[in-house]
């Protein structure tokens, strides 16, 4: 299985093997649909790749965004595409391992795709308004169990990974934080910031800006390690021992791919996430890139399709609220 924090190695001498198998692909522009808007992590991952990309096969790859449903409609597109390789999907956390739980969707995320290679992974960190009291999460857990349901939290929206990160924790820790969806991480935010929320999980790259202006204050960060980026921050596990939650980013492609597209598509991303340079890029813009095969993206994203199912069957977690 994918492991969290390290890079793997190249798929190796079978998929060089099936590689040779199909070797006139690419031999026209691929569309690579980012299933979310403009701005997010998922869209700029996908168009970083796309111009190393289109280098590499020496063939145009175009970012499509098909927005809608937290990620399914772009999703969907790439199910009903041919699968000939042409059509891929930026997959990450939501569409792949949490949204068919919380509705009823028209494919089967794991029978209808095929993972092809593993991109990135990006950690969250929970911050509160400056004026809240607790300075760390101890501090925070201990207001919460004292006053059950008083404190209150933000989210992209119910089913989102802030949403299910924070009943994670809750369910982790044994204390009750009232949920408040939001349409988007920015305007949930903005009340963060405004005092209107208590606290919030984003991304570490949406949020450094915040951090680092005294807008809001970091108390932890979701992964296994500190973030590098926030060194002097704990991890939640240090204080809730087990909690680990992060979003990873993968391409996928439908199902029924040859599998020397397979082999070729897989070998042309992992190279470059070899790269010191593109990967670079990567951690500029605050994600740590990710290898692995395609075997083991497959039980990544089964590990947590598992992992998120039961949090909301726990939860009690439905779409209409």
């Amino acid at each position: 299985m994918l492991g969290r924090r390290a890079m793997v190695a190249l798929v190796g001498l079978g998929a060089g093997a099936a590689l040779a198998q199909e070797p006139e692909w690419p031999v026209r522009s691929i569309r690579l649909i980012s299933p979310f808007p403009p701005g997010g992590a998922a869209d700029l991952l996908a168009r970083l790749l796309a111009e190393a990309l289109s280098t590499t096969l020496r063939q145009s790859v175009v970012v499509e965004n098909r927005t809608g449903a937290g990620g399914s409609v772009g999703t969907e597109a790439t199910v009903r595409s041919p699968p000939d390789g042409y059509t891929l999907v930026m997959g990450s956390t939501g569409p792949m391992a949490i949204n068919q739980f919380l509705s009823r969707l028209s494919y089967d995320p794991e029978r209808d795709l095929t993972p092809i290679v593993p991109v990135a992974v990006v950690q969250s960190v929970l911050v509160v308004h400056p004026a809240v009291a607790a300075r760390t999460l101890p501090e925070l857990l201990a207001m919460a169990r004292a006053e059950p349901g008083r404190l209150n939290y933000g989210s992209s929206g119910i089913g989102s990974a802030q949403h299910l990160f924070m009943e994670l924790l809750k369910q982790q820790a044994g204390v009750d934080i009232n949920h408040i969806p939001y349409r988007g991480t920015g305007p949930a935010m903005i009340d963060t910031v405004g005092g209107r929320l208590t606290m919030m999980f984003d991304t570490t790259p949406t949020a450094l800006p915040h951090i680092r202006d005294g807008r809001v204050r970091a108390l932890a960060v979701t992964a296994a390690r500190r973030d590098p980026a926030l060194p002097d921050v704990p991890t939640v596990a240090e204080t809730v021992p087990g909690f680990e939650a992060i979003g990873w980013y993968g391409v996928l492609g439908p199902a029924g791919l040859p599998p020397g597209v397979i082999a070729r598509l897989h070998h042309a991303v992992d190279g470059l996430l070899a790269d010191p340079g593109f990967a670079a890029r990567l951690t500029a813009q605050g994600v740590e890139p990710m290898r692995g095969t395609p075997a083991e993206f497959a039980a990544l994203i089964a590990a947590d399709r598992a992992r998120w199912g039961e949090v909301i069957r726990r939860g009690n977690i439905r779409a209409d609220g």
